[in-house]
């Protein structure tokens, strides 16, 4: 029995999915493109006051028959470098993207690319949130795929591409439950 077999055995056993969170922030460091707000908003805690995660930040929670462990990356420019430590059995990549700032979305496409690139992450499913649609003149998602040149990408990577607001909620559970239900289908394949 290989090792990867193993691990699919255990995870099956714990029902855990990791999902790792990050965003290629602008050159200034604060982010604000939305993962913390997401985090919290899918656990049902207070979004009113977040600060920019420097470093990393855990949470884990139950969604559906899953227990999701979520990394919560900061990213700042200077933290980049150390996202490599947090790729190791890695299921799941949520990309946040605020889909009002069209100034860093440049950044946010070589960044993603490169990310994409590295081999521990070679089989997480992509979730990509076009975050921040309730701001007008926010592109849409079709618009965001496109500027991401997102069918440039290996065709073996299972992505998917989600309008939402963290701040009302709207789209998260639909990314989720696509995000959720990939990452069962490869790895939980006797459920």
């Amino acid at each position: 029995m290989g090792l990867l077999s193993i691990i699919r055995k255990i995870k099956r056993k714990e029902k855990e999915m990791r999902i790792l969170m990050v965003y290629a922030s602008s050159l200034m460091g604060l982010d604000n493109s939305g993962k913390t707000t997401i985090v919290l908003r899918l656990n049902g805690e207070d979004t009113s006051v977040i600060s920019p995660t420097l470093g990393f930040n855990i949470k884990t929670l139950h969604y559906q028959r899953y227990t999701l462990n979520i990394w919560d990356v900061g990213g700042q420019k200077t933290i980049r470098s150390y996202w490599r430590n947090y790729f190791e059995q890695t299921d799941g990549l949520v990309w946040v993207v605020d889909s009002s700032d069209v100034r860093r979305l440049e950044d946010c496409r070589s960044e993603l690319h490169n990310l994409l690139k590295e081999e521990r992450l070679s089989g997480a499913s992509l979730l990509i949130f076009a975050n921040k649609q309730d701001i007008q003149g926010a592109l849409k998602p079709v618009e965001i795929a496109k500027v991401l040149n997102l069918d440039a990408m290996d065709k073996t990577r299972h992505w998917e591409i989600v309008g939402c607001s963290a701040y009302t909620g709207e789209g998260l559970l639909k990314g989720f439950d696509w995000l959720v239900q990939d990452i069962a289908s490869r790895i939980y394949v006797l459920d």
